[in-house]
């Protein structure tokens, strides 16, 4: 029950904030999502490391097709709840700042909060598509209505390539489901075994499918193309809710549906996955080295740093799968706390191009150190979220191909050169006429990033819960794989 609360209260308030007064809509909102923050926090409390799927609750749905209300929480799944609950509150609480933003806005933000813990939960392939597609709806609204300039071509852009994406994946899932006996069924267990009962050919169609899907919503080179635009002209809650919890839909979709299904095809195409992920970091590297745009190198840079986690993932090692859902934590975290200062900049100083900026730090020292250790904590400095999910994402990548690992290795070099780079021309030097009046922190900003930088640095020095969260799911996930080995301790 404690899983269908979290999915349907910020549904129910989705509603209720609608015929809220504009001033009660947004603290209706902050009020639901620390609540939603408390529900997920009990549960991580009360879960039990040692075990698979919890918290779950099965309910006919529709019955005719055999499809099921089901949901339930593993290590994997808990810990982006996690996420999406710690995010949410700060995500509202940024919006503050802008008085003007009317109760349909915190609607959707809460509709989309419902849609994400909806995905990381399912257990029915149904009902996970269903949320998925819900989840695309709030997201494109915010981006179109409240959205910068050309929002209208861009955010068209995005919808039409993430629907193609779903569609393939419906394709896929209708397929499985009637190659499961007896009754047909989407129950995920039942999808697992009809998938890994078919031949090589069958199953690498619906690997091609599923994939095409996740990597679209990731995004991994080189279906990547909506994703810059669509960041750069997104209001900053827009931003933050793609970057910091949507795209991780595309890597759960991989962890909980691509991976199971289809085993053999995992092995004879995953080389292709990493090839395009790896190239990925490479590419987008060396174009936010040569980015103006404050927020558009922000948004390259995401490209790089999923595409490492991507590569992990493929590689079929405990290590590349636990590396890759830390570094999913780590990249939540990072690149909240990388957007929302780009928007406090910008909207002190009226510009996002670095040329224009300078000796931000002389008036503003607390927003500069914030930005460093965030920053920091992108460019994988030790002690710090970063590391931990680096290293142990390179480390897989190196026992999987020498080279692959040292060319995924390049993500922390580069990394560094567009990341210290940007913190140069923004923070350093002497101020100019359009930063001398930039101001601190304000309290409200102070709320959202503070928590960021405590868990940048949290993580970095006591990662080990959180790996032990995942570690049985983990284990459980790679024992569809008898060559591979899953009992390296990570703790």
């Amino acid at each position: 029950m404690l899983t269908a609360l979290l999915i349907f209260l910020p549904l129910i308030a989705s509603v209720v904030v609608l015929t809220a007064k504009p001033f009660l809509s947004k603290f209706i909102s902050f009020a639901v999502a620390l609540a939603e923050l408390v529900i997920s926090l009990f549960i991580a409390f009360r879960f039990d490391k040692t075990q698979a799927l919890q918290f779950q609750l099965d309910q006919p749905w529709i019955s005719s097709l055999g499809i099921n209300f089901s949901v339930g929480i593993d290590g994997i799944s808990l810990l982006l709840v996690l996420l999406t609950t710690v995010l949410m509150p700060g995500i509202i609480l940024s919006s503050f700042r802008d008085s003007s933003k009317p109760p349909s806005f915190y609607s959707l933000v809460l509709l989309m909060q419902s849609a994400l813990i909806g995905v990381f939960t399912a257990t029915d392939g149904f009902l996970f598509y269903l949320f998925w597609e819900i989840a695309l709806i709030p997201v494109y609204f915010i981006c179109l209505v409240w959205g910068e300039e050309n929002r209208g071509k861009i955010t068209l852009k995005f919808f039409i390539y993430t629907l193609t994406g779903s569609l393939f994946m419906l394709v896929a899932l209708i397929y499985l489901y009637f190659k499961t006996p007896g009754s047909h069924t989407f129950a995920i267990q039942a999808l697992y075994d009809a998938g890994r009962s078919l031949d090589a050919s069958h199953q690498a169609l619906v690997f091609a499918a599923l994939f095409l899907a996740f990597a679209i919503k990731m995004p991994v080179f080189p279906f990547h193309t909506w994703q810059p635009d669509t960041y750069t002209v997104a209001p900053v809650e827009g931003t933050m809710l793609l970057s910091g919890i949507m795209l991780k839909m595309g890597i759960y979709g991989v962890i909980r549906w691509l991976i199971p299904i289809v085993p053999l095809a995992v092995k004879n195409w995953g080389w292709l996955a990493i090839l395009l992920s790896v190239t990925g970091i490479v590419y987008a590297s060396c174009i936010a080295i040569v980015q103006k745009d404050f927020k558009r190198l922000i948004a390259y840079s995401s490209i790089a740093h999923v595409g490492l986690i991507s590569a992990g993932l493929f590689t079929l090692t405990a290590i590349g799968m636990q590396g890759a859902i830390i570094q999913m934590l780590s990249h939540g975290f990072v690149v909240f706390g990388l957007f929302y200062v780009v928007e406090i900049i910008s909207d002190r100083t009226k510009t996002r191009e670095l040329s224009e900026l300078g000796g931000i730090r002389n008036v503003a020292p607390l927003l500069s150190t914030v930005f460093m250790i965030i920053m920091l904590g992108s460019v994988a400095l030790p002690l710090t979220s970063g590391f931990v999910g680096e290293f142990l994402l390179i480390n897989s990548l190196v026992q999987y191909k020498l080279w692959v690992g040292i060319v995924a290795g390049l993500t922390i070099i580069l990394g560094a050169v567009y990341m210290l780079r940007t913190f140069q021309k923004s923070m350093s030097g002497e101020t100019n006429s359009v930063t001398a009046l930039v101001t601190d922190l304000s309290y409200y900003e102070r709320l959202v990033l503070f928590p960021i930088v405590i868990l940048v640095i949290l993580i970095g020095i006591y990662p080990g819960p959180l790996l032990a969260i995942s570690e049985a799911a983990v284990k459980n996930l790679l024992s569809l794989y008898p060559d591979v080995t899953v009992s390296i301790k990570l703790r």
